[in-house]
């Protein structure tokens, strides 16, 4: 079990390291492709706005990879259970304001993590 959880982990970890790189470096060009419904002149005025998003996704990404190095398995299950639940949280947020996709490519995956965690935790 520990190793599923560890491999959800890092699955939410690489999303948004992906989601980091996106929002801070690709939001003018590979934004567009991605997000259709978008006007694309609003890329280029929003590009501060979307590396700030990136930033705190950097933010979820270096706390859930912190997970691999706590050792204290206490403090490994709390730290984990926080960064998922931020995301979860997020991931909810953005799926009920901007789309609905959202849940499952962000909040579900810190979902099923936290409830692998939940489980093994019984």
């Amino acid at each position: 079990m520990k190793l599923t959880i560890t491999i959800f982990i890092g699955i939410v970890a690489a999303l948004h390291l992906y989601f980091l790189w996106f929002e801070m470096f690709a939001w003018t060009t590979r934004g567009k492709k991605i997000f259709k419904k978008f006007p694309k002149d609003m890329f280029e005025p929003t590009k501060s706005l979307a590396a700030n998003q990136g930033l705190y996704n950097g933010f979820l990404a270096a706390g859930l990879i912190w997970t691999f190095f706590i050792q204290d398995i206490f403090w490994n299950i709390n730290i984990s259970i926080f960064f998922l639940s931020c995301v979860a949280i997020a991931g909810i947020y953005g799926a009920l304001t901007a789309d609905k996709k959202i849940f499952i490519v962000q909040a579900l995956p810190a979902l099923i993590a936290l409830l692998l965690i939940f489980i093994n935790q019984a």
